[in-house]
């Protein structure tokens, strides 16, 4: 029987949302057949990740860390298979402003958007937004909307660069950007493997909130925000948005699973906003809900996803025969 070890938690600010994702799959794999065992972590070190006793690491972790090329350098290091993206890709995706680099190369349309420097500031005191309004405030490398902005006016720029501000004062590390709002109908792509070499997209799902933008709330903490598999589009769009997302990945080396994220402005046009390497698999993530769509529960999903780990790992580290 395979064992699985499914990693839930880590240091980043997605702690939390990481062991419902992390409990929701160990409970899946168990209904797979899988010999699944739970393990929550912060930063475990690299004696820590060689003492693990498993044929494949699931790390739902979320994060710069867990999601974002650290956690995945120490496997590489032990030679562990595990679940998603290498470390490379893991921390090019993990960049929000790198993501756009890449997808600029592919002519793939994406927001204006910039790094937000915490002491640009005019002679009066003043930030002056460097994209004009409405935009956007968020980090480079976090998930789950955390330390998202909404600016429409001068005040709402004004609360927010304070806000950010005392934020990095907390956290040195994390990195801000500013982006052109564009409003239009946020949809989300999930990419699964189809095998080790080739991915694939599932049904698109249109995220509609009840009040305001898809932030943390609208997530995890609301239960009015509307999620529609295979939304009523054109074709065009459909084609579109999954080609790109399939291309995207593909620049990035993706590998085993991602969601893309677009907001559809009309039937002709959408806009990138970002890609998630190791999407949520909570009650109300998207991943699970695509792959729903597409006539696969849950214990079926995760029960492929390690299938593709196990051979990824096979093709690089083959047994040797004694």
């Amino acid at each position: 029987m395979t064992s699985v070890l499914i990693l839930g938690g880590g240091p980043d600010a997605e702690r939390e949302v990481s062991i419902a994702s992390a409990k929701a799959i160990h409970q899946a794999c168990l209904d797979a057949g899988l010999d699944a065992s739970l393990l929550i972590v912060d930063r475990p070190t690299l004696d820590e990740v060689q003492s693990w006793r498993a044929d494949v690491v699931f790390p739902a972790l979320h994060g710069r860390f867990g999601e974002g090329g650290g956690l995945q350098q120490l496997l590489e290091q032990c030679n562990i298979a595990f679940i998603g993206c290498k470390s490379q890709a893991s921390r090019l995706a993990m960049d929000k402003m790198g993501t756009k680099l890449i997808a600029a190369r592919c002519s793939i349309s994406t927001p204006a958007a910039c790094i937000f420097d915490v002491e640009d500031i005019d002679v009066s005191g003043v930030s002056i937004c460097p994209l004009g309004l409405p935009v956007v405030i968020k980090p480079v490398s976090e998930g789950s909307s955390v330390g998202l902005h909404i600016c429409h006016d001068e005040l709402q720029w004004k609360r927010a660069t304070e806000q950010v501000r005392a934020d990095f004062k907390a956290h040195q590390s994390r990195v801000y950007m500013v982006e052109r709002l564009v409003e239009g109908r946020e949809m989300t792509i999930s990419v699964l493997a189809d095998g080790c070499d080739h991915l694939r997209a599932l049904p698109a799902i249109e995220i509609a909130p009840a009040q305001g933008v898809y932030d943390f709330q609208a997530k995890y903490e609301r239960n009015d925000t509307v999620y529609t598999p295979n939304p009523d589009i054109t074709d065009q769009a459909l084609a579109g948005m999954a080609g790109d997302a399939l291309r995207l990945c593909k620049a990035l080396g993706v590998r085993h699973l991602a969601r893309v994220d677009f907001l559809l402005t009309d039937e002709a046009h959408w806009g990138l906003l970002e890609v998630n390497t190791m999407p949520g698999f909570t009650r109300s993530s998207l991943m699970p809900m695509a792959a729903a769509a597409d006539s696969m529960e849950m214990p079926d999903l995760c029960a492929h996803l390690v299938r593709c780990a196990l051979e990824d790992h096979s093709k690089t580290h083959p047994r040797v025969q004694s």
